[in-house]
């Protein structure tokens, strides 16, 4: 049986495509390029989780890769630089 832990939070990181930094076809993001929850002054580096919603739509796994200080968009360059993007971070 899996032991859960007992406080589980939710941060969000805000931004556009633009923000980010063309690599390629993909766009990668830093804290910096993000506007995030009130307080917040980093990307969490330990997490449960993350989601990434694009334009409202919550992305599947194989379109972003997220490791604590950088966050890739496999074919982000692709988009429309308006675009909102919004990362949520699952941490306890």
């Amino acid at each position: 049986m899996a032991i859960v832990k007992p406080f589980i939070d939710s941060q969000r990181f805000a931004s556009t495509i633009g923000a980010g930094t063309v690599d390629v076809d993909d766009r990668t993001f830093v804290f910096a390029d993000t506007t995030p929850d009130t307080g917040l002054t980093a990307f969490p580096t330990v997490f449960a989780s993350y989601n990434l919603y694009i334009n409202g739509i919550l992305q599947l796994d194989t379109e972003s890769t997220f490791d604590g200080t950088t966050l890739t968009i496999i074919d982000g360059n692709l988009q429309n630089a308006g675009v909102p993007i919004l990362l949520e971070c699952t941490v306890n």
